[in-house]
């Protein structure tokens, strides 16, 4: 079994920084892309940054400047340090892991429950 376990979700002014961080747990063979996602209500998920295990990034245009997605590998942890947050960056925010559980296993992505994000006065 893998567990994708977010944390650091929470309320916010406009202005402010959070840190999400996210750790992958259990079989793991290979971790390979990890990544954050957001969904607002109404909206379809859409992807905020991802990182591979060599450390090349991929932002989305919205957040470049602002947010930075870093890693872990021996933690098998992935974090988002978002700055000069926005309302419109109010979404719950999810962690995706790109997962071969054991030998000889396709790669499968593996997702956390989430963790809200609220940028409000």
């Amino acid at each position: 079994q893998v567990q994708v376990v977010e944390s650091g979700g929470g309320l916010v002014q406009p202005g402010g920084s959070l840190r999400l961080s996210c750790t992958a747990s259990g079989s793991i063979f290979t971790l390979d892309v990890m990544g954050w996602y957001r969904q607002a209500p109404g909206k379809q998920r859409e992807l905020v940054a991802v990182t591979t295990s060599g450390g090349t990034t991929n932002y989305t245009d919205s957040v470049k400047g602002r947010f930075t997605i870093s890693r872990d590998n021996a933690k098998n942890t992935v974090y988002l340090e978002m700055n000069s947050l926005k309302p419109e960056d109010t979404a719950v925010y999810y962690c995706n892991a790109a997962i071969i559980p054991r030998y000889g296993n396709p790669l499968i992505g593996y997702w956390g429950q989430g963790t809200q994000v609220t940028v409000s006065s």
